[in-house]
Parts: structure tokens; sequence; C-alpha cells
């Protein structure tokens, strides 16, 4: 007797999760360019079936960035209703944002790439971010706990040129050096 449709949906979207999930392991550890066969096995599936649900890396990639893109942005709302000032709330999300660029190795290369299925990933980034980012930024300055005048591109920009680890220069020293941004962005008491 064949599965019912709901069954099977749930399960190819177990599945899907999966390889996202093993995918973003794996860009972690080896960047952009992991090889297939590696997700596949971190998932528990067959190169089949990553191939079936992304059929190609470009897919794979904006999948799995769309995703923790998504989660970021909505951790913003969400701070400012928990923590108990926004500048906490921007500091808890700009620790977040720091996590999600040290760990994209190969990503800007990707990104450069010319890879056509890449092209909107850098637009998505902005326009989930940017805002999501602005709403602390506006929260802070309406709250007297950020200089005004600080746009959400610019420190995200700065932001991101201080997650750009290298031999020298790790992800320890980036959230360090990130911290100190932030505290030059604070309001004079």
């Amino acid at each position: 007797m064949p599965e019912p449709v709901g069954v099977r949906q749930a399960q190819a979207q177990r599945t899907r999760s999966g390889v996202l999930e093993a995918a973003a392991a794996a860009f972690v550890d080896q960047g952009v360019q992991a090889p297939v066969r590696d997700i596949a096995e971190r998932a528990g599936v067959g190169v089949g079936t990553v191939y079936r649900h992304f059929p190609t890396r470009a897919d794979l990639v904006t999948a799995v960035y769309r995703h923790q893109i998504d989660t970021c942005a909505a951790l913003a709302p969400r701070l400012l209703d928990e923590a108990e000032s926004p500048f906490t709330a921007l500091t808890r999300w700009v620790d977040a944002f720091a996590d999600f660029l040290v760990t994209k190795h190969g990503l800007g290369a990707a990104l450069g790439s010319g890879d056509p299925g890449l092209e909107n990933l850098h637009a998505l980034m902005l326009d989930t971010l940017v805002p999501a980012c602005a709403t602390l930024l506006d929260a802070c300055t309406a709250a007297g706990e950020l200089r005004p005048g600080i746009t959400a591109y610019t420190f995200m920009r700065a932001i991101g040129n201080l997650c750009i680890t290298g031999p020298d220069y790790e992800q320890a020293d980036a959230k360090r050096m990130v911290g100190v941004l932030l505290d030059g962005c604070r309001a004079a008491p």
C-alpha cells in the first residue's frame, strides 16, 4: 500500500532539512566548494538525493544561506522583545551576525564567481538583514544608547570587514574587534 501524500511530503521535507544542515556544517568546515559526496554522507543520503533536492551547487548554497539569513533576520525583533535594553538586543544580534559571517568560508569568492545562480544571494542578504539591523539601530538611537547617524548598511559592512578571518586573525579576534566597534558606537553617557 503506497504512503499517503502527506507522509511522503513530510519525509521529503525532513530529507531536505537534513541535507541543508549537513551542507551548512560542510561549508563551515570546507567552504562552499565542499564535495557533494561529503554533504550526502553527513546527511545520511545518496549523492542523487542531494541533486534531486538541489540540482546545482548554486541552488544548495543559496538554500543554506537563505535559511541562515532568514533566521538571523527573525532574531532581531525577538531580541528587542526579550532583551532588557535595545543595546543589549543589538549586541546579541551582532554576535549572531558575526557568527554567521565568520563561518562563511569561500562565500565571498562564490559570490564573485559569476555563477548566475548565486547572483541573488548578495541582494537577499542586503534586502533581509539591513532592515533587521536598522530596526535595532533605530531602537538604540531612540533610547539614547547609540550615537545618531549610524546606518545599518555601513554598520554591517564594518562588521563584515572585521569578520574576514585569516591565518593570523581568527574568529575570536574578529569577535573582539566587533565588540570594540560596538563600544565605539555607544552614545556618550
